[in-house]
């Protein structure tokens, strides 16, 4: 992997990462169309690891904008705010149904989804939702502005929005679409319902990329089957260089998009993103067809 496409892989995570469009879906087809990861099972190894931790850069954007919820939470878990103890509690409780089915289906997850035409299949179906869901507020009269606030949420409502995120394991649906979605269903505000899929996301994409780089890779081979497997494999196949830049490119350009992301909702809503994913699982499924990108 050259350094400019390990740029051009941070970018394309950093934007996506919290629109509701999907970061695994476009960085599986830009891996394609950049030939990464598409020759041995091993190489195809290496390229899922080095998608999934470059999030660290996405991470570390939100982390930074919303520095002072982060040290509310962490205060509350030391018993010195209660307000930061009660978000803190709706995050784990946000975050554990991933968990645990993120441990038990993660391989069977990457072995049968992690295609083209299962991302297609995401984009076009999560896009209906989306327009679906815009739809059914408008009937409602509702204001973009009415809801709960964060901070009245309950540990009920972040389970929901908890098991909803289990959805977007299917690359292509979208954690932040799963969650954004769920968090305006259970009532709460356009932008409480973004700042919780925001920090929710922190928690969540910490435990995916700790696990990537942590977790041994059995499917890449006896050398990559231990502990900081994935670490390695990405340390043999792209070195060091592309790594740092994914993750400086994905940090600078998450910073934008979510600072862009809570004002755009506010406004508008959800349904552009619709129409967006309906329209790139179109283009892309017509590229599949031509011959153009593999399935």
């Amino acid at each position: 992997m050259d350094p400019w496409q390990a740029f051009v892989l941070g970018v394309i995570e950093g934007i996506t990462e919290y629109l509701p469009v999907s970061s695994t879906g476009h960085l599986l087809v830009a891996q394609h169309l950049m030939g990464i990861g598409t020759g041995s099972v091993v190489s195809k190894a290496a390229a899922d690891a080095f998608a999934i931790c470059i999030q660290g850069g996405a991470i570390l954007a939100v982390a930074g904008l919303y520095w002072n919820r982060v040290m509310q939470m962490l205060r509350g878990c030391l018993g010195k705010d209660a307000d930061g103890w009660r978000l803190a509690r709706c995050i784990v409780v946000g975050f554990l149904p991933a968990a645990v089915i993120g441990l038990l289906c993660d391989d069977w997850i990457e072995s049968r989804l992690f295609g083209t035409w299962p991302v297609v299949a995401a984009w076009i179906v999560g896009g209906v939702l989306i327009l679906v869901t815009a739809w059914w507020a408008r009937r409602g009269g509702g204001d973009k502005g009415a809801g709960a606030e964060l901070m009245s949420m309950t540990w009920r409502m972040a389970l929901v929005i908890g098991l909803l995120q289990c959805v977007a394991m299917w690359p292509g649906t979208s954690r932040s679409l799963m969650t954004i979605v769920g968090g305006l269903l259970v009532g709460l505000s356009v932008r409480a319902a973004v700042e919780y899929s925001f920090l929710l996301g922190v928690c969540t994409l910490t435990a995916a990329t700790l696990k990537k780089a942590v977790w041994p890779v059995a499917a890449a081979g006896d050398a990559y089957d231990r502990w900081f497997g994935g670490l390695q494999l990405m340390a043999d196949h792209y070195g060091a260089t592309p790594m740092v830049v994914g993750v400086a490119a994905a940090t600078v350009s998450a910073a934008v998009a979510v600072k862009w992301l809570v004002s755009y909702l506010q406004r508008n809503g959800l349904s552009v993103f619709g129409w967006y994913r309906i329209a790139i699982g179109c283009v892309i499924g017509g590229l599949v067809l031509a011959g153009v990108v593999p399935a």
